[in-house]
């Protein structure tokens, strides 16, 4: 598995996570609480798999816009949580920051 792949797919867990807790009721429901867990897991394991070779700063960069950019895009979607021209702007901005890392990178 490539580095950007696992990191990509780390994020993509952080994002599980964090939408995990919200369902886990304080980490009171069995279930929500489990799969957040496992979501944890996978999401640092596949980190750890990414820093094997991505420089650390980029890595872990990446890792927490990817999970930012996603919670606050479920927050929309699913909580109905505002839109405004200044969040999605500030969105587009952390956006911008990883893909400006991704090809600033060395491997």
């Amino acid at each position: 598995m490539s580095a950007w792949l696992a990191l990509l797919a780390a994020g993509l867990f952080e994002i599980a996570w964090a939408f995990g807790l919200k369902y886990s009721d304080g980490l009171t429901r069995f279930w929500p609480t489990a799969a957040t867990l496992v979501a944890i897991a996978l999401s640092f394991g596949l980190m750890a798999v990414a820093l094997k070779s991505l420089p650390f700063g980029t890595a872990y960069a990446v890792w927490t816009g990817i999970g930012a950019t996603g919670s606050i895009l479920v927050g929309m979607l699913i909580y109905s949580e505002p839109a405004d021209p200044v969040r999605v702007l500030c969105l587009t901005l952390i956006v911008a920051g990883m893909v400006g890392l991704k090809l600033n990178s060395p491997v």
